[in-house]
């Protein structure tokens, strides 16, 4: 656990919270589930704030659209690979059986639960700052001035509109240190059974050039 304190840049002072911010309520009583429910809340207030404060000529509807990007499932448990919390988890025997550590609902819920203990233990302006940390990449890829649609987005509507699956983006591959990381992204779409590979400098990059490609291909069937 020494490692994910070093990740997220926060040591706690009683690592029985971030012990039971890992544990899976498939292990009893003494679980995440409240620690998730408190982290998931203070998740959307922080980054309510600093959207609200980055983009003060932005209304309502575009700040909401821009607040679910980046407290979607997805992007936790994206959050959850790069700080390797698979291999942390404590679960029940019926859920290791079954590959719960792999499960990225499990992970992304564990991310919550330990901004969750990391706020009891220390409060708001010290878990405000890891969150700020931990969620940088998404809060700055945000561009107010890019197409209302963007290609994830007109994806996903064709697909609805023919009521196919939609897409699964899926990190693959991290390359490099820090700032000069690579992100490689793949895109599957089941109903075609058409998967790309595109490598960015951010996730999110590498996810619209995967819908992108998508697209141009879906227009040839």
């Amino acid at each position: 656990m020494e490692k994910l304190q070093k990740k997220i840049n926060y040591q706690f002072k009683d690592i029985g919270l971030l012990t039971q911010a890992l544990t899976h309520r498939s292990m009893g009583s003494v679980n995440n589930e409240r620690l998730e429910f408190l982290g998931d809340s203070i998740l959307g207030v922080v980054v309510a704030r600093e959207l609200y404060q980055r983009f003060s000529h932005i209304g309502e509807g575009k700040l909401s659209r821009f607040k679910s990007y980046v407290v979607r499932g997805q992007t936790l448990a994206l959050i959850a690979a790069q700080l390797k919390l698979s291999d942390l988890l404590i679960l029940g025997p019926g859920e290791l059986k079954s590959g719960g550590h792999n499960r990225k609902s499990i992970q992304a819920d564990a991310v919550e639960a330990i901004l969750g203990a990391i706020f009891l233990e220390s409060g708001f302006e010290v878990v405000n700052a890891v969150i700020l940390d931990l969620f940088k990449e998404y809060l700055d890829d945000i561009n107010p001035d890019d197409a209302l649609k963007d290609f994830k987005t007109q994806l996903q509507e064709r697909l609805q509109k023919f009521g196919e699956t939609l897409p699964k983006y899926e990190l693959t591959k991290t390359t490099g240190k820090d700032h000069n990381a690579l992100f490689t992204v793949t895109c599957l779409l089941q109903a075609q059974k058409i998967q790309v590979e595109k490598e960015a400098k951010s996730i999110k990059r590498a996810e619209q050039m995967c819908a992108e490609s998508l697209l141009k291909k879906l227009k040839k069937l």
